[in-house]
């Protein structure tokens, strides 16, 4: 199929990108494009009927990965594959470094951008399941000015965020753990590789010298609305000692976080199955990574 006509400009600026999207008016549908890679197949088959489309890509200073002062920045419109290759969110970032590689193809990574991502807000998506682990913020611009959106607060349903109408996406923004040892873990389950997660899981823990775990975070993609953070099992394991029977125990706690649904993919139960097999094996992961 062809997409539905739609109008379409290519913004020079934030500010002309936004103003262009309040103009649009209540009513009417109209979307931000940045890499395409979600929005445009969308489109093709008619999923998503934008009467306007608003070009990102040409505006300076969108892309970019800066590190310092504990946090690592990530522009917008930075490129998944970039991101996947940069050194700073390797060194810094090993969880999100991890996860990139889950993200579609490289084809996709090579045009797709971090920001369009954690936008579309996809609740098996992998960048905003990380978003979520590692408390991200997210800084949108609108006509209104600019605002800081915590990840936790910012995906609000399937494939809807806290975005405003005439606001952009413009950085993610994550805190880097420090102190301590630490390990990250990030395994998913997809009908092949490459393909929307069924069920994923991130974990991140920091042992202290002792091999007690001083902090964890731990989120499961695909099993709620939303990325959702298991924090009764962060709960249950901070402070102890993450042998395989405390873990087996956290994770009893899972089942009253998520809501699966069924789909053509899935069953809710097999989701749910899957949600902790999958969250153990990640903070087994990060835990042998950090005491290695």
């Amino acid at each position: 199929m062809k997409a539905a006509e739609f109008d379409y400009i290519r913004a020079d600026s934030v500010a002309a990108a936004c103003e262009a999207l309040a103009a649009a008016g209540p009513g009417e549908e109209h979307k931000i494009v940045a890499g395409g890679q979600t929005l445009v197949p969308l489109m093709a088959m008619r999923l998503a009927r934008p009467s306007l489309l608003v070009d990102i890509d040409g505006i300076p200073g969108l892309d970019g990965i800066d590190a310092g002062d504990g946090v690592v920045a990530v522009g917008a419109m930075t490129r998944q594959r970039a991101a996947e290759l940069s050194p700073a969110i390797r060194g810094e970032l090993p969880l999100l470094a991890k996860a990139l590689r889950f993200v579609g193809h490289l084809q996709t990574r090579n045009r797709g951008t971090v920001g369009g991502s954690l936008v579309h807000g996809d609740p098996a998506a992998e960048i905003p399941l990380v978003a979520v682990a590692l408390d991200a913020e997210l800084e949108a611009e609108g006509t209104g000015g600019r605002r800081v959106c915590p990840a936790d607060g910012f995906f609000e349903a399937p494939m809807v965020t806290a975005i405003a109408p005439d606001e952009c996406l413009v950085e993610a923004r994550f805190p880097v753990w420090t102190g301590g040892r630490i390990g990250t873990g990030f395994r998913e389950v997809a009908s092949r590789q490459g393909d929307f997660a069924i069920v994923a899981a991130a974990a991140q823990v920091a042992l202290d010298p002792d091999g007690t775990c001083s902090r964890i975070a731990a989120a499961l993609g695909g099993v709620a609305p939303r990325p959702v953070r298991i924090a009764a099992l962060e709960d249950a394991l901070t402070g102890a000692r993450l042998d395989d029977g405390a873990i087996d125990a956290a994770l009893a706690s899972v089942e009253a976080a998520i809501e699966p649904d069924d789909d053509l993919h899935a069953t809710a139960a097999y989701r749910g199955r899957v949600a902790k097999v999958l969250l153990g094996r990640a903070i087994r992961e990060a835990r042998d990574e950090a005491a290695a």
